[in-house]
């Protein structure tokens, strides 16, 4: 029996691709069902901010090297502004 996807984030829903790649590789997937709410929704956020398809991509990339690697969150990434409520009124 294969593992559910945690869906729980602090914020953003989880996207159809970071599914597909849950899906496709079994030590993806169980890392990503041991992160917190708010590191699921790091990665989340930090692949649908981006605006350009081809940045996109490369942030799915990064967050399955990188979550293989060990790391809980987005290097160098600031956070999720959705969250802070001095933020909110720059996103619709």
């Amino acid at each position: 029996m294969s593992e559910e996807i945690k869906r729980e984030s602090a914020y953003h829903e989880i996207t159809k691709e970071i599914q597909d790649l849950l899906n496709h590789n079994t030590k993806l997937l169980e890392l990503w069902n041991s992160l917190t709410p708010t590191q699921r929704n790091e990665w989340i956020c930090y692949t649908i901010m981006p605006k350009k398809q081809e940045t996109k991509d490369k942030r799915l990339e990064r967050l399955q090297e990188d979550m293989l690697k060990g790391k809980k969150t987005p290097c160098c990434w600031p956070g999720c502004p959705h969250r802070r409520e001095s933020a909110k009124k720059w996103f619709k």
